[in-house]
């Protein structure tokens, strides 16, 4: 063995295996899977370089991942003989945590072992997770098709640092043992191993073995043999056959969910799966899974999503994104083609009508999955909207073809239910309308409680008209792009002129052109006040309570759509909006009666300032508003 080198973990790598040494896992076995997940990877990128160079294979073809045990010196082996490591793979792989947002997910950290344990389950650790039953961990690997020589030997005993050294070694692929703590022997028991491996390997396409030791033959007091004399030998204890290839009828849930954990990386069940074989014009097999938490980095540009892909069952790469639309990126699960060439690259992908036609009938069916869930159990519908439903609400303007699909799982909150969950559709919604009712009426707000308290809902809830109530940063975008419903266009209720349609009978459209003709002069004289402040000044039947309210032009951009493109960095010009008044209340009939100029200028702006506060949550000058107020109230008082 050559000199030793000791080199430092990334500081990510420090805290992480902090975490792990302090057991953050109830279910400790799970280091089992990670290595053994870590192995059958390691398999199947063999499997897939070989098929342009099959020298990688060195002569053996047989790809496996072997397991023994050693009670007395209380270690745990894992050997596989696949693609194996170079020296910078294992500084790469083995000191440093190569996710993008990795620092983003450590602040998140509460330094609640619950609560981390959860955070630390939706980020993955793979090959870390060893440290949470050894407290000294060796790793000896050999890059596949290079000469002996060029082995690696790295140790740690996850503290600070790390060694390496060169290391002779014949067979190629990747050997890991576990020094197990003294409170973890258990692991290093025959049984206990064997049972994990069984629980945790069954669906994994390589085979896994089990090293069985000799026994010699045992007789009774009377010489008659009571146990035969065992051999040593491996024995394959998983059904090393690829799940999605065998029946449906013969893989129990357990067996789906095992084996969503292994491609997925996550600690909890998913919510639903499908597992589907078509035959025809494009022959494929797909099993997909809608997981059941929000991973950390859901929002993070960065993020790889996607399924894996295989063609003929080979692994070709983890993270197909071609293959699921964005706002599905939450999806989990594996495409097998046998349409597609062996060497397909992601170019290609991309260019290719196969590509485009099994892309539409995945959507379609993950679509249906999600249907089926709200229709069939709506609380957990509900769960899964709460983790994954801003996501599902880029649809609308991703999936031009499936937007009357995704509108069908869209949840609102609305003045019907008076809370804030999000569990109204839009079916709900157009089921309820009443009667002449030809629109679907909506606000954004900054919060539910400004949406809720608007002032624009005061002539529909006099109505009996229900409004979706819209609150999250997204949802000004989204309706940019829903459009219609079931025949029922949407209707802003901040936005133009109120049109209510046939619920508006001739007394009430008589009524509103009685007020625009008597008010002429005083909305003149206030628009005249107020110049370049606002587009236009306006008599309104829409108010019943408030005195006035901002609207937005049909032609100009919401304030919520204004906030939202400054947020991303962009510069929006001002929008002056339409000042609406109520003339019948008792502030605004006594603003009409004002003689002194100066206080009705005064009063003016005071309700401009107060209509605009209502509608965009902020004012541009906070301070003058604040003078002007308290000046007005030293005045009545």
């Amino acid at each position: 063995m050559s000199q030793v080198e000791t080199h430092g973990f990334q500081t990510e790598v420090k805290q992480l295996l902090n975490l792990m040494i302090h057991s953050l896992y109830s279910n400790k076995e799970i280091f089992l899977r990670e290595l053994v997940s870590n192995a059958a990877d390691a398999a199947d990128k063999l499997r897939y370089l070989a098929l342009q160079d099959d020298s990688l294979f060195e002569g053996d073809g047989d790809l496996k991942v072997r397991i023994e045990a050693d009670p007395e010196a209380k270690t745990i082996t894992i050997r596989d003989n696949g693609i194996g490591m170079t020296r910078d793979d294992v500084i790469a792989n083995l000191g440093t945590i190569a996710k993008s947002g990795t620092s983003e997910f450590f602040k998140n950290l509460s330094g609640d072992n619950a609560k981390d344990s959860q955070l630390i389950g939706q980020f993955g650790v793979g090959f870390y997770s060893a440290f949470i039953v050894a407290d000294k961990v060796t790793v000896r690997t050999r890059y596949a098709g290079q000469a002996a020589s060029t082995g690696i030997e790295w140790v740690s005993e996850g503290e600070g640092d790390f060694t390496l050294a060169n290391i002779d070694k014949v067979e190629r692929g990747t050997e890991i043992i576990l020094h197990l703590r003294e409170e973890e022997t258990e692991f290093a028991n025959d049984y206990r191993l064997r049972s994990i491996i069984t629980k945790y390997s069954d669906h994994i396409s390589v085979p896994v073995e089990f090293f069985t030791k000799a026994q010699e033959e045992k007789k009774d007091d009377k010489g008659e043999v009571i146990a035969p004399a065992v051999e040593a030998s491996w024995d394959v204890v998983n059904k090393a056959t690829a799940l999605w290839t065998r029946s449906k009828a013969d893989i129990s849930e357990e067996e789906y969910h095992e084996f969503y954990k292994h491609i997925a990386s996550d600690y909890a069940d998913p919510v639903k799966y499908s597992h589907n074989r078509v035959e025809g014009k494009h022959e494929y097999t797909s099993l997909l899974y809608i997981p059941a938490k929000a991973p950390w980095d859901l929002y993070n540009r960065d993020r790889q999503h996607g399924l894996k892909l295989y063609v003929q069952r080979v692994f070709i790469m983890d993270d197909a994104e071609v293959f699921m639309p964005s706002y599905l990126r939450f999806v989990k699960g594996l495409l097998d083609s046998n349409d597609l060439p062996l060497n397909v690259s992601r170019e290609l992908l991309q260019d290719s009508k196969v590509t485009q036609s099994m892309r539409a009938a995945l959507t379609k069916r993950v679509l249906s999955m999600l249907e089926g869930l709200a229709k069939n159990d709506a609380e957990k519908y509900q769960t899964f909207w709460q983790e994954f439903g801003n996501v599902l609400k880029e649809g609308p303007a991703e999936d031009m073809p499936n937007r009357e699909k995704v509108a069908k799982l869209l949840r609102f909150t609305s003045t019907h239910t008076d809370s804030e969950l999000a569990n109204v559709s839009l079916e709900d919604y157009v089921g309820r309308m009443v009667e002449g009712q030809e629109k679907i009426y909506y606000i954004v707000a900054d919060s539910y409680q400004a949406a809720k308290n608007s002032p624009h809902l005061e002539i529909l809830r006099q109505k009996g008209i229900e409004v979706l109530l819209l609150s999250e940063r997204i949802d000004e975008w989204m309706m940019g792009h829903l459009t219609e419903f079931d025949g029922k266009s949407f209707q802003s209720a901040t936005r133009g002129e109120l049109d209510l349609g046939a619920l508006e009978n001739e007394e009430d459209k008589q009524q509103q052109e009685k007020i625009t003709n008597e008010s002429e002069s005083f909305v003149k004289r206030i628009s005249d006040v107020l110049g370049e402040q606002v587009k236009e000044v306006r008599v309104t039947t829409r108010l019943t309570d408030s005195p006035a309210c901002l609207v937005t032009g049909d032609d100009e951009m919401s304030s919520q759509m204004m906030k939202l493109m400054q947020a991303a960095g962009q510069s929006v010009p001002p929008a002056k909006g339409i000042l609406e008044l109520n003339p019948t209340h008792p502030i605004v009939t006594k603003l009409e009666a004002e003689q002194d100029e100066a206080k009705f200028k005064e009063w003016s702006e005071m309700l401009l300032a107060q209509a605009q506060l209502s509608e965009r949550g902020s004012l541009e000058d906070p301070s003058n508003f604040i003078k002007q107020l308290n000046k007005l109230w030293l005045e009545l008082a």
